[in-house]
């Protein structure tokens, strides 16, 4: 499971370095419209997503054990037609970034989450403990570090809106 999320977290993020990486400081703090995320706050989410689900599995490995906790249709985090509001703890900053900084911080980030993935000792213990999500529910840990890349694909998508528009 972990070498499948790396993978898949090894490919996600290519996916987005791609989108912002030849983008103008300008470009990328420039919001569609008011109501909007600029493509700079949507990655500063993402870190901020990446840190949360760190927090999140680390009080989940402190809950009690399930026998079989449900399982949750991870497919619902790519449906943009569904919106789903970010909890305060994880919205962006207004402040202006520069795409180099924000690319030093994407690769801090998921360095340190890996790491922390390598410090699980019991990769078992990840799908018989539970956390609530903030959009899916009460939801397995192993189903957690899914939704990091999943979650990050629906981004993706969002910033490829707005740069086509």
């Amino acid at each position: 499971m972990l070498l499948l999320a790396k993978n898949q977290f090894d490919a996600t993020r290519e996916q987005l370095l791609q989108e912002i990486n030849l983008l103008s400081d300008a470009e990328f703090n420039s919001k569609p419209d008011a109501q909007s995320w600029s493509i700079a706050q949507i990655c500063h989410h993402l870190i901020l997503v990446e840190e949360a689900t760190k927090k999140a599995i680390t009080w989940g490995l402190t809950s009690q054990e399930q026998l079989a906790p449900e399982r949750k249709d991870m497919g619902l985090l790519l449906d943009r037609t569904r919106k789903i509001q970010a909890p305060n703890i994880v919205e962006p900053s207004e402040e202006p970034f520069q795409v180099q900084r924000m690319l030093e911080l994407l690769a801090t980030t998921r360095a340190d989450f890996l790491g922390f993935l390598d410090t699980i000792e019991d990769a078992d213990a990840l799908t018989k403990r539970t956390m609530k999500h903030p959009a899916l529910g009460e939801c397995p840990l192993d189903q957690w570090i899914e939704q990091i890349y999943l979650h990050e694909q629906r981004h993706i998508q969002q910033i490829q809106e707005i740069k086509n528009s």
